[in-house]
């Protein structure tokens, strides 16, 4: 499981658990290049984080919905980092609203970056990983697989998510790739602004109901203790014979 000099992009680096992969990962020895297109905060997390070492990060912007800027960043990244590993695609929105008030903008955009997001970054990492093998993990969420009300939208991306993870998996193990989802349950900034759009009923009654729902604790977890040793293994020879699987790092919310 050791992950030292391990090549790994990681997209979504600059809040939340994205910036708790790359801390993690170059904490444990990895080469990390870290994208996003939150440009200051993006540079500040890689930047502390090399200063930490042992391993390094370097910061590239991307926006992930771009095909052009993706495959750029990933040949800028690749050079800079000396190769590729492993890809940990994190960039993610999320909008909420009710099915029927759904605009198509703000469909386009759950597609735009959470599922086409995904294919262009995971046909990025394979043009770098098929002559080698690697990892990719996804991240999707317990919305793709259970629904979840105000977020239709939200849950129809990554449930287009886990469908691409699976069937890229089976495609892909003949190269070494192993392409697996995470459905995590993570206190982080993205939940912050659900929060604050909710009043204090509907706060009060949210989280009543993760107190039920989450057998571990009643609440969600955090990205430095609950997430990042899942990504450091799932980045390491020890998980060359997992592929094709959603892991839910939730504390139980998903149980079915």
């Amino acid at each position: 499981m050791d992950i030292h000099n391990k090549r790994v992009i990681v997209t979504g680096s600059a809040s939340g658990i994205g910036a708790s992969a790359v801390k993690a990962l170059v904490a444990a020895g990895a080469k990390v290049a870290a994208l996003d297109l939150n440009d200051e905060a993006g540079r500040t997390i890689a930047a502390e984080a090399s200063a930490k070492g042992p391993g390094e990060a370097h910061y590239f912007r991307c926006d992930v919905s771009q095909r052009v800027q993706v495959d750029d960043a990933f040949s800028a990244a690749v050079e800079r980092i000396g190769g590729l590993d492993a890809l940990v695609n994190i960039a993610g929105v999320e909008r909420k609203s009710p099915a029927e008030s759904i605009t198509q903008e703000d469909w386009d955009l759950m597609f735009d970056v959470n599922a086409r997001g995904t294919l262009n970054t995971n046909q990025a990492a394979f043009a770098h990983l098929k002559e080698r093998g690697g990892h990719i993990i996804n991240f999707a969420s317990a919305a793709g697989v259970m629904g979840v009300p105000g977020l239709a939208h939200y849950s129809a991306a990554k449930a287009a998510v886990l469908g691409w993870t699976r069937t890229a998996a089976k495609e892909w193990g003949k190269y070494g790739i192993t392409v697996n989802a995470l459905a995590p349950a993570m206190w982080t900034p993205m939940y912050e602004k659900f929060r604050a759009r909710l009043d204090t009923e509907q706060l009060a009654a949210h989280d009543a109901f993760m107190a039920q729902q989450i057998p571990l604790g009643g609440r969600l977890g955090d990205p430095d203790t609950a997430m990042a040793p899942v990504l450091l293994f799932l980045v390491s020879d020890g998980a060359n014979f997992i592929t094709g699987q959603t892991l839910a790092v939730d504390g139980g919310l998903m149980i079915p």
